[in-house]
């Protein structure tokens, strides 16, 4: 692939550079590297991304793909590319706030509700006024999306729902969701889903926050008590749960992008500031060979993302190998956070940014990368997809394909 920009991409790009100049602050080179936790409450920096994500919607750089009428400017996937690759030299706030929104529950609501749905909610969450969030993985099912048992009953024109969410990122701030349910248990498990959008402060929802590893309380659990939702609230078909959940999937698999976190420059930086006791650790040969392994990884990882470029060119959208991306970088992440808090020994434990290296960045991302391996879909499942669909291997044999979910349930309590 070539990828020196056509005119119209630079055309473009330099539009987008206009923008940025005009509205943000260039990342400089002098500004610690590792200086990177951002020590304002959830609050302050969701009022900070608000303001930003208002910027974007109104000069039209928030969603580049989506159609005008919706606010977006009809533009290509490249050019959401361009404009990415621009927005991240410059310090703006994070966009962890909508990118589970705008990147894979809006666009599925775009496509399955009417036209009076979209015209109340795709403007609102283009400006960041309001944020969703995706109620999917369930304390008995949180890979196997099709094994949801938090259920919905019919009640003249409205469903009632009961059951338990969890791992709910950021619904401790939405306004929104999206639900999927079990509507008939008395067939096979793919077929008795339903999918609703509804208000995260309907009477009977209960939202608890998880405390994670880092310190962090990103994610929660979510109970559903007699939560009534009219079924005018429905995305798609009664027991079409199961296709409006593979499109929300597959708007995941564009909306992620890198995972971020630290790298093998971090690690360069610590080894050229640790003392071994034969001299610096860069110049030790253990540490040197891992170095070599995660500098190659990296390489390899920037060749599968310019594949994803490739077909976004194209016009093509890319295909499961991009699961390869996310199987590697959370993993070693790990490995290489691991490692670099071995190489400082003691102080390798220290967590408290003022107290350690690096501003403790090795021990937070070590934490952040285990959650990463289970989030989106864990590391084996991503590998039976690279297998299946890429590779072309055989899939696994599913011995419940025909058994309704009431049996299946049954055969396992």
């Amino acid at each position: 692939m070539d990828f020196n920009d056509t005119p119209e991409e630079a055309a473009f790009r330099a539009e987008a550079v206009a923008f940025l100049q005009a509205h943000a602050t260039l990342k400089t080179a002098a500004k610690n590297r590792f200086d990177r936790f951002d020590a304002r409450s959830e609050a302050e920096k969701l009022k900070a991304a608000r303001a930003w994500q208002k910027t974007k919607a109104e000069n039209r750089f928030a969603q580049i793909t989506w159609p005008e009428k919706w606010g977006g400017r009809g533009g290509t996937a490249m050019q959401q590319v361009i404009y990415s690759q621009e927005e991240a030299k410059y310090s703006v706030p994070s966009g962890m706030f909508f990118g589970i929104g705008l990147g894979m529950i809006v666009p599925t609501v775009m496509q399955y509700a009417d036209e009076e749905t979209c015209q109340r909610f795709v403007g609102p969450a283009l400006r960041g006024e309001e944020i969703w969030c995706q109620l999917f993985s369930e304390p008995a099912a949180g890979s196997d999306l099709a094994g949801v048992r938090t259920r919905a009953e019919r009640d003249g024109d409205d469903w009632i729902i009961n059951g338990q969410k969890v791992w709910t990122s950021g619904a401790h701030y939405s306004d929104y969701g999206m639900v999927v349910v079990r509507t008939d248990p008395s067939v096979p498990k793919h077929k008795g889903l339903t999918a609703f959008w509804l208000d995260m402060k309907s009477p009977g929802i209960d939202v608890r926050p998880l405390r994670q590893a880092p310190g962090l309380s990103e994610f929660n659990e979510v109970y559903f008590s007699d939560v009534r939702v009219p079924d005018s609230q429905r995305l798609g078909e009664v027991g079409g749960g199961w296709k409006a959940a593979l499109t929300t999937l597959m708007h995941e698999r564009l909306a992620v992008g890198e995972l971020g976190g630290t790298d093998w420059p971090d690690l360069v930086s610590l080894a050229q500031a640790i003392q071994f006791e034969d001299g610096p650790a860069i110049d030790d040969p253990a540490v040197r060979d891992r170095l070599a392994d995660w500098y190659v990884q990296s390489q390899g990882l920037k060749y599968t993302r310019y594949r994803i470029m490739t077909a976004l060119s194209r016009g093509q959208t890319p295909g499961p190998e991009n699961s390869i991306s996310k199987i590697v970088v959370a993993k070693k992440m790990q490995d290489l956070a691991s490692f670099a808090m071995d190489i400082q020994e003691m102080g390798g434990l220290i967590t408290e940014r003022e107290h350690t290296m690096m501003k403790g960045v090795f021990p937070h991302y070590y934490l952040w990368a285990a959650g990463m391996r289970l989030a989106g879909g864990t590391d084996e499942i991503l590998k039976n997809i690279v297998a299946e669909r890429v590779l072309g291997l055989p899939p696994e044999i599913r011995v419940d394909k025909d058994v309704s979910f009431a049996e299946l349930v049954g055969r396992t309590s």
